[in-house]
């Protein structure tokens, strides 16, 4: 039979009401971490959790593989990278949603398509892009991007114009690349069908921060056969709205 705890854990004190207590163990290890800790040891969570080591290890490693903790060389346990993602999306909100959503719907509105709003994560090869919000079509046929999905920066109109803008990534990739990037610069957005997913079109454009400096792609996207070259000015005039108050 399994050991009894001689002293209630942190978790199991304030249980969720209907919830789970696995979740509300694992999630305590994560609430262990406190102003200051860069990373602990096995030892030390336990003692502040009140778990057994074994049962806070098995947690550790369900935590570990979700990427909300990564266990460093030397055994310890750190914040992961998922927990970046999140508080990126959760910040992000506060400050940006009332501009952004709202322009979002209007292009929406005005062109039937489903528009979302991506930026840039992460440095060098390893940059991908988050798409920070999202409003859907109405239409029942559409792709199906949602807040909070990682994209790569190199397929898809999105990743496209955030590289083209970027003076490091536009410098990146083999010629073709680019030369491709150089249009974008120049046309000051880009259009594509199939670039990311088969039989998916896009059209992608710049908004910019106060200081010049590349902020994020507003991109409209649309079965292929529902493309219209006309919707660019559209997704332009929101960029444009949008740039200088993100």
């Amino acid at each position: 039979m399994p050991r009894k705890a001689h002293t209630e854990s942190v978790a199991d004190a304030d249980a969720a009401p209907g919830g789970a207590a696995a979740v509300d163990r694992a999630l305590s290890l994560l609430g262990a971490f406190r102003e200051g800790d860069t990373a602990l040891p096995l030892a030390e969570l336990a003692e502040r959790t009140r778990l057994y080591k074994s049962t806070a290890l098995r947690l550790l490693a369900s935590l570990e593989h979700a990427g909300l903790l990564q266990r460093l060389e030397d055994g310890r346990f750190a914040l992961g990278n998922e927990v970046a993602r999140l508080h990126a999306i959760y910040a992000a909100s506060f400050s940006l949603d009332r501009v952004v959503l709202p322009e979002l719907r209007k292009l929406v509105k005005a062109t039937g398509e489903s528009a979302a709003y991506h930026v840039r994560q992460g440095q060098g090869a390893d940059a991908v892009r988050l798409c920070l919000y999202r409003v859907d079509s109405p239409h029942p046929v559409r792709d199906h991007i949602r807040a909070g999905d990682v994209l790569p920066l190199n397929r898809g109109t999105g990743g496209r114009v955030l590289s083209a803008f970027d003076p490091e990534r536009g410098k990146m990739g083999s010629a073709a690349e680019r030369k491709l990037l150089a249009a974008i610069r120049e046309r000051g957005f880009h259009a594509a069908t199939g670039d990311r997913l088969a039989e998916v079109a896009g059209i992608s454009a710049p908004v910019f921060h106060a200081d010049g400096g590349i902020a994020a792609a507003v991109t409209l996207t649309m079965p292929s056969h529902r493309y219209e070259e006309r919707y660019a000015k559209a997704v332009l005039e929101t960029a444009r709205r949008l740039t200088g108050k993100v």
